[in-house]
């Protein structure tokens, strides 16, 4: 095994959740300037979390409901923008067709005809 590969500065630190304000105690590496005073009364390195086992819904059981409406309604209005952008792009191009042509059929029937010889 290859050496000092593992961190050795292993210290008691303690977690805090902060959706619901669970805590626990821990070792861990990590790299913190907040203390906490904990139950023992001694202070330790505190990190915040934002969601740990306490508050997250697969170890809680509970069932968040996303705006999941609001993204489905989001995505439709998008595709119909871009929907209605490709209509009016392709109705653009047709009218420009059309004026290019109405426009060469124009200078085609001013060229004066050729003088018979």
């Amino acid at each position: 095994m290859k050496k000092d590969l593992h961190p050795s500065n292993y210290r008691p630190v303690v977690f805090q959740d902060l959706n619901n304000g669970f805590s626990f105690l821990t070792r861990s590496t990590v790299a913190t300037d907040d203390t906490i005073k904990w139950e023992d009364g001694n202070e330790y390195p505190l990190v915040k979390v934002h969601i740990t086992s306490a508050s997250h819904p697969f170890f809680t059981g509970e069932e968040r409901v996303l705006d999941i409406e609001g993204r489905v309604d989001k995505f439709k209005a998008r595709a119909k923008a871009a929907a209605d952008a490709r209509d009016k792009r392709a109705h653009a191009a047709q009218k420009q067709a059309a004026r290019r042509a109405a426009k060469t059929e124009k200078q085609e029937t001013k060229k004066p005809a050729k003088p018979a010889r």
